[in-house]
């Protein structure tokens, strides 16, 4: 527990220099907004999919934005934990906190006020199981896995739990539980994430070395170790996809889409395996962002 002398308090308006984005920006960005996308993609999947029948637009609706709004939360208050080893960093250095256009106590307090009202809204629209699903993956983000990204390269597998989360909850906002089918849906999302972040990782290795994050495996100079498991999570990933039409949630469409695009996710991390450049790594980032959307649409439209 944080001691009294540690919170933060209001301060005054934070100087923001000429050119600089506005403030209203600055608060956006703490969002997170490219992740937080991603984020209500996977809840909106796992409501449609765990609907029986027609989908409950004014429910999903709400789980989405109940979502968000931890999501965001979630993000701010990592800048907020983060901001020292912001600093450090090229391409995060310029985010408000470490540029100085907004101080910690505005941080802080906008992402308790996000989280906190994430957890309400979905306690009072959704359910109480969707809600505490929610506040768990804040926790165990924030307290578990952002520290441990400077003691331990095990934190990209540590993360991954909470990361594949947003999926539960959409299944659960509908279902009001969990069955295999989500945490079916669930293990996509968590295999998924390895190539995405690793190949992150690997892009911007000498910013996260920097800060202190154990981003990688160690003694990995040539990226062996990391382009090897990048392989083996992009392989996996394949047969895993295809777990849906076993269980008759899918049926042929997604049979064939799943094989044609795991396939071409699976080549694109083959080619960044063997050539282990920061451009590879960039394509291959682009392609698990392509990937996941892509394979979540063919999903809703064959379920």
């Amino acid at each position: 527990m944080m001691s009294s002398r540690s919170l933060p308090s209001p301060a005054s308006m934070s100087v923001r220099p000429p050119g600089a984005p506005s403030r209203l920006l600055d608060y956006i960005s703490l969002t997170k907004p490219e992740v937080t996308f991603l984020v209500l993609i996977a809840t909106a999947l796992g409501c449609v999919m765990g609907s029986r029948g027609a989908v409950d637009l004014i429910l999903m609706l709400n789980a989405v934005f109940g979502t968000a709004l931890l999501a965001a939360g979630t993000a701010t208050l990592n800048h907020y934990l983060e901001r020292e080893h912001d600093g450090k960093m090229r391409r995060t250095a310029g985010r408000p906190l470490p540029a100085g256009r907004l101080t910690a106590p505005q941080v802080f307090w906008f992402g308790i006020l996000l989280s906190l009202g994430g957890v309400v809204y979905l306690i009072w629209s959704v359910n109480l199981l969707t809600s505490l699903i929610g506040a768990l993956t804040l926790l165990s983000y924030l307290l578990v896995y952002t520290p441990l990204k400077r003691k331990t390269t095990l934190c990209t597998l540590i993360g991954a739990f909470p990361g594949a989360a947003p999926v539960l909850m959409g299944w659960s906002a509908v279902r009001e539980g969990l069955s295999l089918e989500a945490w079916v849906l669930y293990s996509i999302l968590f295999v998924w994430q390895f190539p995405h972040f690793l190949a992150i990782a690997w892009m911007y290795r000498e910013d996260y070395a920097r800060a202190g994050m154990l981003m990688l495996p160690r003694n990995d100079g040539n990226g062996r170790l990391t382009f090897r498991q990048i392989l083996l999570f992009a392989f996996v990933l394949v047969p895993l996809s295809l777990l849906p039409v076993l269980l008759k949630m899918t049926g042929l469409i997604y049979l064939i889409a799943a094989l044609v695009l795991g396939s071409i996710f699976f080549f694109y991390a083959y080619r960044a395996a063997v050539l282990r450049t920061k451009l590879q790594a960039k394509v291959l980032l682009h392609a698990s962002v392509l990937y996941l959307p892509l394979m979540y649409a063919v999903m809703v439209l064959d379920r």
